[in-house]
């Protein structure tokens, strides 16, 4: 984060700025730059993004009604502790949504939802060796591919419960992404999904998913147990974890 001068915006600007400082906030929190339990002072903030106290505060009472951060007191905020409970508890409730959701699509899908599934498995997989050298924009488009395979699920409620759940696994993956793990085929899980998926093998496509995003959960899980004190990873430590999802 670039430090900048803080601004009180007036009325008509407090709206946009508090969707900006969300955004960035957000965005930070699920990336694993903000690791858990860090403290969030008002003026630290305000310092580092460039945004005024008001904003700020609008925010993250909206990310703590978001589960990604927690209120301390009367007016202090902190990252969301990071806990193996927590992450067992998002990983079943995910999996129920991502494979039920994906089901749904599967049924529907048609062929522009066909050829948004091939672009998405093409773009991740020209990226997948270089992985652990790019790994920002892996995320994104790991995010993508797995978007697109859910994409043509009809009911609006289910897709917000997911994308929800998604972005709190992603937080764990990120939390995970810097420390070492035995070697794991994401590659090929995910070709094994793609294909599962255009062949229209509902049931195999659903199992492979659930196991996907479990044996995700499990080696963060590892990296939960092995370091609970979370401290930030030295620079250039080892290469990043094999975690998925």
């Amino acid at each position: 984060m670039n430090a900048a001068t803080p601004t009180e915006p007036n009325d008509a600007g407090s709206a946009t700025l508090t969707d900006i400082a969300y955004s960035r906030l957000s965005d930070d929190i699920l990336s694993g730059r903000l690791l858990p339990d860090t403290k969030l002072a008002i003026e630290h903030l305000r310092r580092d993004y460039g945004i005024g106290a008001s904003p700020l505060r609008e925010a993250l009472s909206r990310l703590a009604a978001d589960g990604l951060v927690t209120v301390i007191g009367q007016r202090g905020f902190r990252v969301a502790p990071a806990t193996v409970a927590d992450l067992r508890d998002i990983t079943r409730l995910r999996i129920l949504l991502e494979t039920e959701a994906l089901r749904e699509s599967l049924c529907s899908g048609d062929e522009d939802w066909e050829a948004a599934v091939v672009a998405a498995w093409y773009r991740l997989s020209k990226i997948e060796p270089e992985r652990g050298q790019r790994f920002p924009e892996w995320e994104q488009r790991n995010h993508e591919f797995h978007e697109a395979l859910v994409a043509a699920c009809r009911s609006p409620r289910l897709l917000q419960l997911r994308a929800a759940l998604y972005d709190q696994h992603r937080r764990y993956r990120s939390i995970a992404v810097h420390y070492r793990s035995a070697d794991r085929d994401v590659s090929g899980e995910h070709e094994a999904i793609y294909r599962a998926c255009l062949e229209r093998r509902i049931d195999d496509a659903c199992e492979l998913s659930r196991v996907h995003i479990q044996h995700t959960a499990d080696l963060v899980a590892e990296v939960l147990a092995a370091n609970s004190a979370l401290p930030q990873p030295a620079r250039g430590r080892g290469r990043p974890r094999k975690v998925a999802g």
